[in-house]
């Protein structure tokens, strides 16, 4: 496969890929038995694993479920351990660990960022499950609902947003996560002949509205309160929302997409657009999971339309990574739609880059798809998109060196002081370009970055005589200082 994959490649100029592109990756947990089937050390080497073959296909971002139905894939005084680790909800993994914090620090050691992902309102996945008498849900059953098999919070209760938002809280306020992100579940997705059971919360708290506008007004109100509750807590750190990947289609809307799949705004009650606008969220991920041209949801077609209703916030494309592969491109006289498809999302200018649905597709090399991202569309390092007040930079990195342990030749530095508390300008990662002799230094060439690490060395070709370094460090909002340059004679 990578000898193909070469072939398929020569001719690719890396120069093709931009210095700033967001390059995520979900790793769910719901439906993915191989957890509960590990140790504590087999389940900490399956994270290492997974991230560094992620890192490897150019990825510097994860999304990683942390609690798939009212549940936790971390320490929690609020929610029970999840039983897609332990195998049953509320038993505690054995030996004692922390999947998020470990994932976390895992990452963060690799340079890339880390976005916790929650669902919402979702307590059970299956009618199957049987949640204790001890369950909120049992205690007090009028704030919840049951549909088409599953058990969910009922998005009218006040009570539901204030503890949807105590979870998000705590988990800002004890971990060092770059970004909350939720995904595309909000009221149900529809099931043939069934009919939401909310009659009693619309009657007490509907004030004669129209029942679908409360509804959405109901989302509304959780997505203005995670944001203020984000925001409060650790202003750089972003809120995310994946959603269906069409909001409307344009028989029902002038305003919508070339379509005719299901719509967020009508089906799920959520008006994505209107949470951008208002600036409630940082960015959003469409869910464009179909092939370029499927009639009633062409990628190619949503594309544009969601970088043309982006509302000022950042718009990072999820892909499927199987149909993706599947498909060939006759257009583009192409196995599959890779190429097509990155190569749209980076000539859209309100298109900040892609998330690869599933990660375990990209771990898993599907169809040559992690060849193809390291060798080709992700082949250099790539800095996420950065955020906030672009007036505000980090300090820049002092005191460069060049130093020899045994026989490896190692570039230094010292970073900025920081204070006692974490700020938005806080130095939390360092980029290294390197410089050939005679060659421009350019540090917006993202060929010429070898490094995104959080440690303040890196290890340098003992070869790199007449080279040029140059230092910089990243914030938490990923905006990047004045570059400090060494001379290697």
């Amino acid at each position: 496969m990578v000898v193909a994959v070469c072939m398929a490649l020569q001719g690719y100029a890396a120069s093709e890929n931009p210095k700033r592109e967001f390059r995520g990756a979900w790793l769910h947990v719901i439906g993915q038995t191989q957890w509960q089937n590990k140790s504590t050390e087999q389940a900490k080497a399956y994270i290492r694993e997974q991230l560094d073959k992620l890192h490897d296909a150019g990825c510097n971002a994860v999304i990683f479920q942390v609690r798939p139905t009212a549940d936790a894939l971390y320490k929690s005084d609020l929610e029970p351990w999840s039983a897609w680790l332990t195998g049953k909800r509320g038993k505690a993994p054995s030996p004692m660990w922390d999947p998020m914090e470990y994932a976390l620090e895992e990452a963060h050691k690799r340079g890339m960022e880390f976005h916790a992902w929650l669902n919402p309102y979702r307590v059970t996945s299956t009618a199957k499950e049987i949640l204790p008498s001890s369950h909120m849900s049992k205690m007090e059953p009028q704030r919840f609902f049951r549909y088409n098999g599953q058990v969910l919070f009922d998005p009218a209760y006040q009570e539901n947003r204030d503890f949807i938002c105590k979870v998000v809280d705590d988990i800002v306020s004890r971990y060092d996560v770059d970004a909350i992100h939720i995904d595309d579940y909000f009221y149900p997705y529809p099931a043939k002949g069934m009919k939401i059971p909310d009659d009693a919360s619309y009657l007490k708290f509907g004030l004669g509205r129209n029942k679908n506008d409360w509804r959405r007004h109901n989302v509304d109100l959780l997505i203005e309160q995670l944001n203020k509750t984000i925001k409060e807590r650790k202003p750089w750190v972003r809120f995310g929302v994946s959603p269906f990947g069409i909001w409307r289609n344009k028989r029902n809307d002038p305003r919508g997409s070339e379509s005719t799949g299901l719509q967020n705004y009508d089906d799920l009650y959520a008006d994505v657009l209107l949470w951008a606008k208002n600036g409630w969220i940082d960015y959003l991920a469409p869910q464009l999971y179909w092939n370029l041209d499927t009639q009633a949801a062409p990628s190619r077609k949503l594309a544009q339309w969601w970088n043309d209703n982006a509302n000022g916030v950042d718009v990072y494309i999820g892909q499927d990574v199987k149909r993706t592969m599947d498909v060939a491109d006759p257009g583009n006289n192409d196995r599959n739609e890779l190429d097509t498809k990155v190569k749209l999302s980076r000539k859209l200018p309100n298109i900040g880059g892609n998330i690869w649905w599933h990660g375990y597709w990209v771990t898993g090399n599907y169809k040559g798809a992690a060849d193809s991202l390291a060798m080709k569309y992700q082949s250099t390092i790539a800095l996420p998109p950065a955020y906030g007040n672009p007036e505000e930079r980090p300090a820049p990195v002092s005191e460069i060196k060049i130093e020899k342990e045994g026989e490896q030749e190692y570039l230094m530095w010292t970073p900025a002081e920081h204070s006692g508390h974490q700020h938005a300008t806080d130095a939390i990662r360092y980029v290294v370009y390197e410089f050939f002799a005679g060659e421009e230094q350019d540090v917006n060439d993202p060929q010429a970055i070898i490094a995104l690490t959080p440690y303040t060395k890196v290890l340098i070709d003992s070869g790199s005589n007449g080279a040029t370094f140059a230092v910089t460090a990243l914030d938490r909002m990923n905006r990047e200082s004045e570059p400090i340059y060494l001379y290697n004679p």
